[in-house]
């Protein structure tokens, strides 16, 4: 990896063997979130979501974003920021046929790219931090090069339950057609000062994952589609024990609903204050 300067913030590290510059970025600037750049997750498959919030989501004059755990009565919740938005979890918002409401305005998209977080992780199980790449309509069509792949760049559920991170890429929805060809698993080590940096490269081959300088994997043609439309980041938390994509976790309220309401057991022993920091969120194209 090679150090890219940024004036009065701290340095990125790029993959040597190319040639960058930089396109987009947020350095956490000023005492709250730019919302010219970011959107509020907080509904989930169309729903409002019960454990996603506002509440929490803090920039603190230090250019550092602090995504905090909050409880109360007994309940969770964190944020989840995006630059975009997944048009599955736009509420129905008129009578007629059409299953989605208004779209919510994109604040960046974009194709291909290295794209980097450096950023202080969570300290309790039960929760977790996340940094992907999400398209609108992933899944609308049999061709999940001209809808969009998930890549998850990096994820931290099983840092505290297995000592290893997460990063890899799923596509074709999350039904029958889903195809997850394996996440890579990394050691986790902690650093002296507690920050970390994870990346992943994108182009029209893949996508080759990195962890605090460390090449992790690669993923992409002739095994797996490639993304080759626009995409949107996301810089994410999430309680679990809510939504049912942590099934084994968060139990049922025997009528099919979408999540289960009840915080998983991890989370009532919870030490407070727990929160997800980011020094940086950039975003760079290749030179050619």
């Amino acid at each position: 990896m090679k150090s890219y300067e940024v004036e009065n913030h701290a340095p990125s590290y790029l993959p040597k063997e190319k040639n960058w510059t930089l396109v987009w970025s947020d350095e956490f600037d000023g005492d709250k979130l730019d919302e010219s750049k970011w959107n509020y997750r907080l509904y989930f498959w169309g729903k409002k979501s019960p454990t996603f919030t506002k509440e929490g989501v803090e920039v603190d004059g230090k250019s550092n974003l602090h995504i905090k755990l909050i409880e109360k009565d007994g309940n969770y919740f964190s944020g989840h920021i995006q630059t975009g938005s997944l048009t599955y979890d736009i509420p129905k918002d008129s009578d007629g046929f059409w299953p989605f409401g208004k779209f919510e305005e994109a604040k960046f998209m974009h194709k291909y790219g290295y794209y980097e977080i450096r950023c202080r992780l969570p300290k309790n199980p039960g929760w977790h931090a996340a940094f992907w790449l999400q398209a609108p309509g992933i899944g609308s069509s049999p061709d999940a090069s001209a809808c969009g792949v998930e890549t998850d760049i990096m994820e931290n559920y099983r840092q505290h339950t297995d000592n290893i991170m997460l990063c890899g890429n799923g596509y074709g929805g999350y039904g029958k057609n889903s195809v997850w060809p394996g996440h890579f698993k990394h050691p986790f080590k902690e650093t002296a000062d507690g920050w970390h940096y994870y990346g992943v490269d994108w182009n029209k081959d893949g996508y080759t994952f990195y962890m605090d300088g460390e090449k992790v994997g690669f993923q992409g043609a002739p095994d797996m589609p490639v993304s080759n439309t626009e995409e949107f980041i996301l810089v994410s938390t999430e309680c679990h024990g809510y939504h049912r994509a942590f099934g084994e976790n968060c139990g049922d309220d025997g009528h099919g609903n979408v999540w289960a309401g009840k915080p998983v057991d991890e989370l009532l022993h919870a030490v407070l204050p727990d929160e997800f920091v980011v020094d940086h969120v950039r975003v760079f194209d290749e030179v050619k």
